[in-house]
């Protein structure tokens, strides 16, 4: 399996996580985004990471998508639960994490793609509220935070570790919780800490 991927990606490292934790080799390939000839733009007319490459159904993409690809092949029901419950609880938090991580490219790419004379402030603020506000709730939440590797767990360490890079660390500040709950999946899943952005 070859990916299409960024070092610094959060969706393309859920799919690293998800990877090394079911046991596959992925074979990691450079992808160019804002470059209209790079090869990406054939495998996800979108021009978006991660991209999948080598399974029969085809390229694969987004990140979801692949995940449940990856518990697939590992004979199901391994980072994405069968139970009802528990399947849509997964599903739910890899959402939520999903949307902190969009919110936090957003600020990004406000930032590196407006010159500064026309960046637009309120933007950039509403997409900070956007991710202080679920972190606030996933504080309050974090007692029932799942402690299993899952979709969603996957999707939340690396929407943390994601918020950090671009944010910084203040989002830590204020939800002890929140950072004790990262700092045990990290330990439970060896792989997090090594597909670090460097």
């Amino acid at each position: 399996m070859r990916l299409r991927y960024s070092p610094t990606s959060p969706f393309a490292r859920k799919v690293r996580v998800a990877a090394a934790y079911l046991g596959f080799d992925l074979e990691l390939e450079l992808a160019d985004t804002g470059n209209e000839s790079d090869t990406l733009m054939a495998q996800n007319p979108l021009g978006k990471l991660p991209v999948l490459l080598g399974e029969p159904v085809g390229p694969l993409f987004d990140s979801p998508v692949i995940l449940e690809w990856l518990d697939h092949k590992a004979g199901s029901g391994r980072i994405l639960p069968a139970e009802p419950h528990a399947r849509f609880a997964a599903l739910r938090l890899e959402a939520l994490a999903d949307g902190i991580m969009d919110a936090a490219l957003l600020v990004v790419y406000e930032n590196r793609f407006r010159p500064e004379p026309v960046r637009y402030s309120p933007w950039i603020e509403r997409q900070q509220v956007k991710v202080y506000r679920a972190l606030d709730i996933l504080e309050t939440q974090s007692a029932t935070l799942p402690a299993d590797v899952t979709v969603g767990t996957i999707s939340l360490a690396c929407a943390l570790d994601y918020v950090e890079l671009r944010l910084g660390a203040g989002w830590r500040e204020g939800r002890p919780a929140l950072v004790a709950w990262l700092a045990a999946f990290a330990e439970r899943c060896p792989r997090f800490a090594e597909s670090a952005p460097t």
